[in-house]
C-alpha cells in the first residue's frame, strides 16, 4: 500500500432510517465464493437493506477463461452472491439453478455457469460493473445488492512455506487465487496485484453508510483477507461507524489454513490490517477447543465473542442458514442499537 491519502464520501440516501425501532439495519457483506453465499442466505432473512462486496481476485474455472478471454473481471462470486439473494419462492429459486446452471459438452460451452455468461454479457452491452450487476438483480428478484470490491481484476499472490513439498522451509510466491487456495504449503501472507487497486466507490459508500459490516466467513487468504489489500476499502472499514462482525469459519480449510485454530485466524487478518478494529466476532461453538484463547485474540481487535450453534445438523463445515440468520440476528439486537430491527 502506498503512502497515498484517500478523501471518502459518506453518502445518505434520502429517506431511509438508520438504525433505530423498527428500521432494518443497513447490513454490508464482504467476502466471497461458498462462504459469503453462506453468509448472504442468512442476513436477507433478517434484514431487507444488504450489500454484498464481493473479491474479485478469482482465476480458475469459467471464471478464469472469461477473464483471460476477454479481460474482464472475474464473475463467478459475484453470480454466487447474486443466486444466494434470491428469494424462497418459485421465481428466485428457478432463476438460482439457471444463473448456477453449468453446460456439459464436448465443446468450448463445457463447464461455463449461464449467470457468468448473462453478467459478462450484460457488462459489454452496458460498459458498467454496477448497472450490470443491479440489472441482474432485478431479474432475479434478488433480496439485495451484489457489488466487485474493485473495478480491475486482481491477482493474488502468496508467500508459503513449503509449496514445494519437496523443500518443506523455503518460502516461494505462489501466484493466483486457485492455487493459492489449494496449496499443500503454509501461507505466510498474501497481496494482490497491481498493489494499490482502485475500490468501486458504491463499494466504498455502502461501507461508510453501514450499520453493520460482517467479514466473512470463507476461504481466509482467498476471499476474507483480500477486501483488507484495496486501500480505499480498508480505510472506508476502519473510518465507518458501523459495527463490524467477523463470522468464522466451521473448520480449518485443507491448504490454505490447514491447521488453524480460530484465534489465529484472527492473528492472521490483524497481520494484513493491523489498524482494523471488530466489535464481535462469531464463532460456531463446536469448532472452538480454546474459548479462553480466542476470546483474548479477539479482545486484541476490540471485540467480543458470540458463540451459536450454525453449523446445518450432520455438517461441520457447512452453514444453516437459518441458524446462522438467529445468530446474526441476536449479535445485531445485542451489541446494536435498542429497539427492534423488524
Amino acid at each position: 500500500m502506498t503512502g497515498r491519502t484517500f478523501r471518502l464520501r459518506r453518502v445518505r440516501v434520502p429517506g431511509r432510517p438508520r438504525g433505530g425501532s423498527g428500521a432494518q439495519p443497513k447490513v454490508v457483506a464482504l467476502g466471497g465464493g461458498h462462504g459469503l453465499s453462506a453468509s448472504l442466505a442468512a442476513l436477507r432473512r433478517i434484514t431487507g437493506d444488504l450489500t454484498a462486496v464481493v473479491t474479485v481476485a478469482d482465476d480458475g474455472g469459467s471464471s478464469g477463461r472469461l477473464r483471460d478471454e476477454l479481460g474482464v473481471l472475474p464473475p463467478g462470486d459475484l453470480r454466487k452472491a447474486l443466486a444466494a439473494l434470491c428469494g424462497d419462492d418459485d421465481w428466485g429459486q428457478t432463476w438460482a439453478r439457471v444463473i448456477q446452471h453449468r453446460f456439459e459438452s464436448r465443446g468450448d460451452l463445457h463447464g461455463h455457469a449461464v449467470g457468468n455468461l448473462l453478467i459478462v454479457a450484460l457488462w459489454e452491452q452496458l460498459g458498467d460493473h454496477v448497472q450490470a450487476l443491479d440489472l441482474v438483480g432485478k431479474l432475479l428478484g434478488a433480496h439485495g445488492r451484489v457489488l466487485p470490491m474493485s473495478a480491475v481484476p486482481l491477482e493474488l499472490q502468496a508467500l508459503v512455506k513449503g509449496h514445494d513439498p519437496a523443500a518443506p522451509e523455503e518460502i516461494s510466491t505462489v501466484r493466483g487465487q486457485a492455487t493459492v487456495a489449494l496449496t499443500p504449503g503454509e501461507v505466510q501472507s498474501v497481496h494482490v496485484v497491481p498493489e494499490d487497486p482502485p475500490a468501486v466507490p458504491e463499494a466504498v459508500e455502502a461501507v461508510l453508510d453501514a450499520d453493520w459490516v460482517v467479514l466473512g466467513p470463507g476461504s481466509w487468504f482467498s476471499s476474507v483477507i483480500p477486501h483488507l489489500l484495496v486501500p480505499e476499502l480498508l480505510q472506508a472499514l476502519q473510518e465507518t461507524k458501523a459495527r463490524r462482525v467477523l463470522s468464522l469459519n466451521l473448520a480449518p480449510q485443507p491448504g490454505e489454513t490447514d491447521g488453524f485454530s480460530p484465534q489465529r485466524h484472527l492473528e492472521v487478518l490483524a497481520r494484513h490490517a493491523p489498524k482494523l478494529a471488530l466489535d464481535v466476532v462469531l464463532a460456531d461453538e463446536a469448532a472452538v477447543p480454546d474459548r479462553e484463547s480466542l476470546t483474548d485474540a479477539a479482545k486484541r481487535l476490540g471485540a467480543a465473542v458470540e458463540l451459536a450453534a450454525v453449523a446445518a445438523p450432520g455438517s461441520s463445515a457447512v452453514h444453516d442458514p437459518e441458524l446462522l440468520a438467529a445468530a446474526y440476528d441476536r449479535i445485531f439486537r445485542m451489541h446494536g442499537r435498542i429497539g427492534p430491527w423488524r
